[in-house]
C-alpha cells in the first residue's frame, strides 16, 4: 500500500494560482494530489516531479473530461466548480489555457461566481439587518470581503488586457 498524506490549508480565492503551485511544489517533493475536499488535500507518494497539477473554475463538463482523458489528463475531484487535474509529466506539457483572452475568460467565470455570491450576502445581510435578527452584519462582511476577492480579480483581467495588447 503506498504511503498516502492529507493536508488542512486554506487558499482565497484570487491566490487560486498560489495554490496551484503549492500543488505543483507538492509534487515536485514527492506528493501527488488524489483527492481535494474544502481546504482538505489527500496525497499519495510517487516519484518527485512524476505529475503537474492543474486547476481551474469551470461547470461540471463530461465531455470536457473526455477530451481531457483522450490527451492524458487525469481527473483528480472538484470543490463545487473548481476542478483538480493532474498529468505525467513524462507525457510533456500541461496547460488549459494556451492564450491570454482564454486566461481572461476564466477569470470572468470566477468573477461572475464572487459577484453573485457577494449580492446574495448583501441582500440577506440587508434583509437579516432590518429584521429581529440583527446578524446581517456577518453576511456583509461576507459580501465586503467577496467585493475585495472580486477586485482582486479584476486587476488581474486588467493585467491580462494590457498585456494583449502589447501583442496585437
Amino acid at each position: 500500500m503506498r504511503e498516502t498524506m492529507k493536508v488542512w490549508k486554506v487558499f482565497l480565492v484570487w491566490n487560486y494560482d498560489k495554490e496551484e503551485a503549492w500543488l505543483n511544489e507538492m509534487a515536485a517533493q514527492g506528493w501527488t494530489l488524489t483527492a481535494v475536499g474544502f481546504c482538505n488535500y489527500t496525497f499519495v507518494k510517487t516519484e518527485p516531479g512524476e505529475y503537474n497539477i492543474r486547476m481551474e473554475m469551470r461547470p461540471h463538463d463530461d465531455g470536457y473530461l473526455e477530451f481531457l482523458r483522450e490527451s492524458g489528463v487525469e481527473y483528480v475531484g472538484r470543490i463545487l466548480q473548481w476542478h483538480y487535474y493532474r498529468k505525467p509529466a513524462e507525457l510533456g506539457a500541461f496547460e488549459l489555457y494556451s492564450d491570454i483572452d482564454s486566461r481572461i475568460a476564466h477569470l470572468d467565470r470566477i468573477g461572475k461566481m464572487l459577484f453573485w455570491i457577494g449580492m446574495a450576502n448583501l441582500i440577506i445581510g440587508v434583509a437579516n439587518s432590518i429584521g429581529p435578527s440583527r446578524l446581517g452584519w456577518i453576511n456583509i462582511l461576507c459580501a465586503t470581503l467577496l467585493m475585495y476577492a472580486l477586485g482582486r480579480i479584476q486587476g488581474r483581467k486588467d493585467e491580462l488586457k494590457k498585456e494583449r495588447q502589447l501583442f496585437e
